[in-house]
């Protein structure tokens, strides 16, 4: 038996529905959150999420890779065969005819004849059992699903695409600021360097100088390597090898892309409607009731009704001198099988009690994925806010440092230490800023339907 379920509609729904294996989960509803509990300013009116970031190229990218996409085109072909076996499913509702003959040798006292035989056989089943007709659901549920997972790849995709062009653009304003810091580094070894040949600095604070500017240049490899690894990963998401992807220059393109205002969000429960791998979960639920529905068939009589005609009288002179039709039925009374049939049953209303925590499971996922991102937005946002303040602390303390230093008031470590503060601080805005863009992706994606689009 099902154990109580938190959404009690929905699971009355199914309980009620195990009689005939035959269930409506699209009329039930769960019992989600009127709203979600972060809360965000309201959103903009637009189509799709992504043209918030107002990024032609990103743009580009995910037309590209929806149309491209070796995932979307396998979960496409998946949706094909789905519909074809649900069309062969309903194809056994139809009578069934086939041809048939036969040729042989007769031996009797007489010598040896030829024999012949030619003739039409049919099959049709009323499907008195119920079992045709949960095997089509079932099917159906199939092809639901597959199309719906087809959906939820859109989703899936469109959200990578966004997330690794973030990244190339966060490399791309890392190798920016690597080419300003080390042009910094450089004016203070220049002027450690000339205050060390006029005697009035050590040689030590040449070298401390000179280690800073090379470990900041020590970065470039490691933002090559990222930046390499977001443009494969891209090209592989358009359907193209590694290597061969040429990604247009952008306005502004050492910058990453701020988000504007995007499609609302909805409310929790929009995602039972338009979230792909919900619905998919939902046609799964229907599938594994329509099982229950199929193992129940074999408890009750089948009928069968098979015909045939027959043309001939078993000699190759006589093939079209006779002519016999028959019709019959047969029927097939399950009376004893040890338990097997109640067994399978059984497997079968676990296999849907299985289905259906699975569906609540996937909701819950969604709903704490908006949570997160959310979240994350506001605190990415607040970050942000902190770190512009300390990028400007740093930049005048570094002023200060350096003017300082200069009139030999302050030591060398003081000015390194502010130029460390001042370059990790603008390190932690880019990374920021990064990482805001892509809580947004986050957000949408986590609340997108197939076209991308939030709205109802």
């Amino acid at each position: 038996m099902m154990r109580r379920s938190p959404f009690p509609l929905l699971s009355g729904l199914i309980l009620t529905g195990c009689a005939t294996g035959a269930v409506e989960v699209s009329e039930a509803g769960i019992d989600a959150p009127l709203q979600y509990a972060a809360q965000l300013p309201p959103a903009g009116v637009d189509e799709v999420w992504w043209t918030a970031f107002s990024d032609p190229v990103l743009d580009a990218l995910i037309r590209q890779g929806l149309e491209a996409n070796l995932d979307i085109a396998a979960a496409r072909e998946r949706v094909r065969a789905a519909e074809a076996l649900l069309r062969a499913e309903r194809a056994d509702r139809l009578p069934g005819v086939d041809g048939a003959a036969d040729a042989g040798v007769a031996i009797d006292d007489d010598g040896a004849s030829l024999t012949a035989g030619a003739g039409l056989v049919g099959l049709f089943d009323p499907d008195f059992s119920g079992r045709l007709a949960a095997e089509i659901r079932a099917a159906a549920a199939d092809y639901a699903e597959a199309d719906y997972l087809r959906a939820d790849q859109q989703r899936v995709i469109a959200a990578a695409i966004s997330s690794q062009y973030i990244e190339y653009r966060r490399t791309g304003a890392q190798l920016e600021l690597l080419e300003e810091s080390t042009e910094l580094q450089q004016q203070t070894l220049r002027i450690v360097t000339l205050r060390f040949e006029a005697g009035l600095a050590a040689n030590l604070d040449v070298r401390r100088a000179a280690a800073d500017l090379a470990q900041t240049r020590a970065r470039l490899g490691l933002i090559e390597i990222a930046r390499a690894e977001a443009e494969h990963a891209l090209a592989v998401l358009l359907g193209e090898a590694p290597g061969t992807l040429a990604i247009a220059s952008p306005p502004g393109e050492a910058t990453i892309p701020d988000y504007g205002l995007g499609p609302p969000i909805g409310t929790p429960a929009n995602l039972l409607r338009r979230r792909g791998d919900i619905l998919a979960a939902e046609a799964r639920l229907m599938r594994a009731a329509a099982q229950v529905g199929i193992e129940q068939a074999d408890l009750r009589p089948s009928l069968v009704v098979p015909s045939s005609i027959l043309l001939g009288d078993g000699t190759i002179d006589g093939l079209f001198s006779s002519f016999l039709a028959t019709v019959g039925a047969a029927l097939d009374l399950p009376l004893f099988d040890g338990g097997r049939r109640r067994a399978e049953i059984t497997a079968a209303r676990a296999e849907l009690d299985a289905s259906f925590a699975e569906y609540l499971q996937t909701f819950l996922l969604a709903l704490g994925g908006v949570e997160n991102a959310m979240v994350a937005i506001q605190a990415y946002q607040e970050r942000g806010k902190s770190l512009g303040e300390a990028i400007e602390q740093s930049e005048t303390a570094l002023g200060q440092s350096n003017a300082l230093y200069r009139e030999g008031l302050t030591s060398l470590f003081d000015v390194l230490d502010a130029q460390r503060q001042l370059i990790a601080s603008r390190q932690s805005l880019i990374d920021n800023h990064a990482d805001l863009a892509r809580a947004f992706i986050a957000l949408h994606a986590a609340s997108a339907s197939e076209n991308g689009s939030t709205q109802e």
